[in-house]
């Protein structure tokens, strides 16, 4: 079974730089051909709705909407439940590919066998 990295996003516009740090970790691991999962969660959470992680802007980072992109052509991405619900998105609202899903889930992925987890 190949190792998986999950990365938990929590941060979005109101902090960029971490934001981006989260997504370029995912990025860059998913390209090198790791099995990656992040999770958007807290503010990172409207990452989820189409065109939203292009709108952040960082000196010297890459566009972040690209970088979800590639995050989602060999891995998995998933919306935090609960911070879907407090933010009215649902399943209709989020990027085609992104899945919705609870702490359960989460807990799952970061107890497996053979996992690194990130939190951001």
């Amino acid at each position: 079974m190949p190792r998986t990295l999950v990365v938990k996003a929590a941060t979005g516009a109101a902090d960029p730089e971490r934001c981006a740090q989260a997504l370029t970790v995912a990025a860059a691991a998913a390209s090198s051909g790791v099995s990656v999962s992040l999770w958007l969660a807290a503010d990172a959470a409207w990452l989820a709705v189409p065109g939203s992680a292009s709108e952040i802007k960082l000196e010297g980072a890459p566009d972040l909407g690209d970088l979800l992109d590639m995050i989602l052509e060999t891995g998995r991405v998933t919306l935090c439940s609960q911070c879907a619900a407090r933010r009215d998105l649902t399943q209709a609202d989020i990027v085609p590919g992104i899945k919705i899903a609870g702490a359960a889930t989460f807990v799952s992925e970061i107890t497996a066998a053979d996992v690194q987890a990130l939190v951001y």
